[in-house]
């Protein structure tokens, strides 16, 4: 089922008791695309030698001229086209205390990448990730296959349904398929007053411990609206942070923004709560095979552009992955590199083996971009379709600014706006500036990482000298708005001109 922009707008219920994520990108009659991504080397974009890795790329993928494609005439539209598409992926708003004790994933000290796979037939990564996890040797775009998941994500606001779902449809006293393959992290509605918010993180409690589910990060808000220190954060976040993102791998959630973990180069996208509770049982789930689309970044980038207009490293690789979904895409792939198996080394010991697309594998299309012409761009209200270049925007008027989320909240995008007010010399914030960062572990680099070029100053530092807010605990905030308390909501009709997010 598809709950459409246009319902969610005017105010009307939606009676489905799922979403199914759209189509990935929609070109004429071609429907559910995988984008495949891409890879930078520093600054400065380079291809990889088919000596070194088959198709390798680091944070956005060069194409090799030998790779053959699926003939394409006018396409209609392309990820970037300024045509909106017909459908898109609301937030579920599901509705349905015992201490659980959060614990990482085990710890590795070193990782060898292992060999590509035994798949033998030309395929993209995408289709020898499902062709690996359905125990085919050879997929095409459009077959519908039975997959192993490994691993399930929810969070407060989805998993009340699909636990709902898992009892109904396996019986109350059925037992998850693995409890060490599902997360749960309460982020979204959790430093509030409202009772219906506090109950769904009540029912993920009681069901942790009744399951006995071994990645619990549980919330405890000690009255002051501030989280406990082992707490972990947002969930697309919190999931690479604490080594449940592994190469090769599939990753389902009950969010549209888990395609997020596409940056490990692994599958993983959202699925709605009637798909989670039949994952949480079976451990399995039908899926589609997509096409997919290459794009291929050639030039330098320039000092100016951001991880949101082009992915670098590992966090920014995420940021790129996150926002896939915004383009109509199913899930997006990095393939794995050596700032993959790195970022690792500290957050896994649990094997996995990364694939990459072989030189012959066929995609729908592909796409160039000349990245030293890149420019800032604005998503203005009330999609992300609808955009402008940053100049084009300069005299309309700001009312707040928020910085923080799963896209934005990140060490480096609190790196880049401290850099920002250095550059200024530390010129005062002229409207509110809100500060919500995405995990723990990135409040406390808030606190302690020094800003090059400061003088050895933090950015919760800058961010004081300037009139920031201070920094609130880890969590979704007022991204999906929330309960009336929720920080950094406007709880205003409308505002007179544009909010700006980071």
């Amino acid at each position: 089922f598809y709950c459409t922009q246009r319902q969610r707008r005017s105010g009307s219920r939606c009676t489905h008791s799922s979403f199914r994520p759209p189509p990935f990108i929609f070109l004429g009659n071609q429907t559910s695309l995988n984008l495949f991504a891409f890879t930078v080397s520093g600054k400065k974009l380079q291809s990889f030698r088919s000596a070194e890795r088959p198709q390798a790329m680091a944070s956005s993928t060069i194409a090799s001229p030998s790779a053959s494609f699926i003939p394409t005439k006018e396409l209609g539209r392309s990820a970037f086209s300024p045509a909106s598409s017909p459908f898109s992926v609301p937030k579920c708003r599901k509705s349905i205390s015992k201490k659980i004790v959060s614990v990482m994933a085990p710890q590795q000290s070193e990782r060898k990448p292992a060999a590509t796979g035994s798949v033998k037939t030309a395929m993209t990564m995408t289709e020898k990730i499902l062709a690996r996890a359905s125990e085919k040797t050879h997929l095409s775009p459009g077959e519908n296959v039975w997959v192993d998941v490994d691993i399930l994500m929810t969070h407060d606001v989805c998993g009340p349904g699909s636990i709902g779902i898992f009892k109904k449809e396996f019986g109350q006293n059925a037992k998850v398929w693995d409890r060490e393959k599902i997360v749960i992290i309460p982020d979204h509605y959790i430093f509030t007053n409202d009772e219906r918010a506090n109950r769904n993180v009540d029912i993920l409690r009681d069901f942790c411990a009744e399951q006995n589910i071994k990645y619990f990060y549980d919330i405890q808000d000690r009255g002051n609206f501030k989280a406990n220190p082992d707490y972990k954060g947002v969930c697309h976040i919190a999931l690479a942070q604490e080594g449940h993102c592994r190469p090769g791998e599939v990753l389902l959630g009950t969010d549209s923004h888990t395609c997020t973990a596409g940056a490990f180069g692994q599958f993983a996208t959202g699925i709605g709560n009637t798909d989670a509770g039949f994952v949480m049982g079976a451990g399995k789930l039908l899926l589609k095979v997509p096409p997919t689309l290459r794009f291929v970044m050639d030039g330098e980038m320039p000092d100016y552009i951001l991880a949101k207009d082009l992915i670098l490293q590992m966090e920014e690789r995420m940021t790129l992955c996150n926002m896939v979904v915004e383009a109509g895409g199913k899930n997006g792939v990095v393939p794995a590199d050596s700032t993959t198996f790195k970022y690792l080394e500290d957050k896994t010991s649990l094997p996995y083996e990364p694939v990459y697309s072989d030189q012959q594998a066929r995609f729908l299309s592909e796409y160039r971009f000349d990245i030293s012409k890149l420019e800032p761009i604005v998503a203005k209200p009330h999609s992300p379709d609808n955009r402008a270049l940053a100049r084009e925007c300069k005299d309309v008027k700001i009312d707040r600014v928020y910085i923080g989320s799963c896209t934005g909240g990140k060490t480096e995008d609190f790196m880049a706006a401290a850099k920002l007010f250095v550059a200024s010399g530390y010129k005062k914030v002229k409207v509110p500036t809100f500060l919500v960062p995405a995990t723990q572990k990135v409040w406390m680099d808030v606190y302690s990482l020094p800003v090059p070029g400061s003088g050895g100053k933090t950015c919760s530092q800058i961010f004081e000298e300037v009139g920031c807010d201070t920094p609130a605990s880890p969590s979704c905030g007022a991204c999906l708005g929330g309960p009336k308390d929720t920080y950094a909501r406007m709880n205003e009709p409308k505002a007179s001109g544009f909010e700006f997010s980071i």
